[in-house]
């Protein structure tokens, strides 16, 4: 729901000592209010407990202390982009989708609407096995915004996949928005990196962690039009000056 804020309220959040690995600290005095209808990008080094905070907000880690309020209430519509885009071998590309949707009455119709606008419209019948890596990285795309979320978390979405193919898929991710962001997109966006020219790409706010225990070490507005975000000569210039202006804040992101 547009008029409602995320709130994330992470007092502590603490890993118990494991297999002769000693109890961590992992978040420690971490509040974020996230502005409806935004894309914010949490970025900062590995291991600093980007991945355990989306966790967190998506429910599937309640072990902490501290809340989450989130847009639209109990009733929120999540959806979430992992790095591994855990498709199911046994069901083709658009049983994939269908399988998410709640109302099964057009659930065929709007599965096909978002392989197309992945560019994934011949390959429904496909099963997942025959994809490329960046080809399942698209439809998982499809799949999470196929449910109409109050709140997408993507989770490093397009992390080890070669630069051309990331690029394409950080343009595609800016055209979808662009198209649809008076429809059908996410009230909210939440997007884990370690890459600052992504968060630069696609973000309209980044928050930048520190080490474990983390905190919000720096929140910024990134200030581009949908045009702009896709010329790379851009989105490198204001990286580059984020980086001169803000070196100690980013050591250790690339």
């Amino acid at each position: 729901m547009l008029g409602e804020h995320l709130i994330i309220d992470v007092r502590s959040k603490r890993f118990p000592a494991r297999g002769g690995t000693p109890a961590r600290t992992v978040l420690k005095d971490l509040r974020l209010e996230l502005t409806p209808g935004r894309f914010h990008a949490i970025i900062g080094p590995s291991g600093c407990g980007k991945t355990t905070l989306l966790n967190l907000v998506a429910g599937l880690d309640r072990d902490f202390g501290g809340g989450v309020t989130l847009p639209g209430g109990r009733r929120a519509v999540l959806g979430y982009v992992f790095q591994n885009p855990r498709l199911l071998p046994w069901r083709t590309v658009a049983e994939n989708i269908e399988l998410v949707l709640h109302d099964k009455a057009d659930a065929r119709e709007r599965a096909a609407r978002w392989l197309r606008e992945v560019g994934m419209e011949e390959h429904g019948a496909a099963y997942p096995q025959r994809l490329s890596v960046g080809m399942s990285r698209r439809v998982a795309l499809a799949r999470a915004f196929a449910v109409e979320p109050d709140l997408l978390l993507m989770d490093e979405p397009f992390v080890s996949l070669d630069e051309p193919t990331a690029r394409n898929l950080r343009d595609l991710l800016v055209r979808i928005r662009r198209t649809h962001a008076a429809t059908v997109l996410p009230a909210t966006v939440l997007f884990v990196t370690h890459d600052l020219r992504e968060a630069v790409t696609l973000a309209d706010r980044v928050l930048f962690l520190s080490r474990p225990p983390a905190r919000v070490l720096l929140d910024l507005p990134i200030d581009l039009t949908p045009e702009e975000r896709l010329d790379e000569r851009r989105v490198d210039a204001l990286r580059a000056d984020l980086r001169h202006d803000h070196a100690t804040t980013l050591e250790g992101v690339s």
